[in-house]
């Protein structure tokens, strides 16, 4: 078992002024001895708002707290397993009319590849993922 952080969770805690060491540490009293890693999804939804900072210092700082956080975090790839996975809950789940965040489908089913639960603030599109643990901080 473990957690895949969902990107919300990461922003939340650069916002708030945590360090990457804080939240590594508030994951794990909160995970118990589970594993906390990201998604490569979600690392990738992280990078990009490295890339959308308003000024140079935000930018700066988001990509330091960032390279800290994937020292101490593994990230776990997307692959053909995954897509299989993300495909198949996506079709499903649309043929009944419910509709998923395309990124929050990938992180989900890279969870869910593992036996992984996602922790993440923002637990109403995960929640539409069958089988997903959802875990809120």
């Amino acid at each position: 078992m473990g957690l895949i952080l969902d990107s919300s969770v990461v922003i939340a805690a650069e916002r708030r002024g945590d360090t990457p060491s804080q939240l590594v540490a508030q994951v794990a009293s909160f995970a118990g001895d589970q594993e906390a890693a990201l998604s490569a999804v979600g690392l990738t939804e992280l990078v990009h708002g490295i890339y959308r900072a308003d000024t140079t210092e935000r930018r700066l700082r988001r990509q330091q707290f960032v390279e800290e956080l994937r020292a101490g975090l593994t990230v776990y790839p997307y692959n053909e397993q995954t897509a299989l996975l993300a495909g198949r809950i996506d079709g499903e789940q649309m043929a009944k009319g419910v509709i998923i965040p395309f990124p929050d489908l990938l992180i989900g089913a890279t969870a869910l590849s593992l036996g992984y639960s996602v922790l993440t603030v923002n637990v109403r599109h995960f929640n539409l993922i069958p089988g997903l643990g959802v875990r809120s901080l």
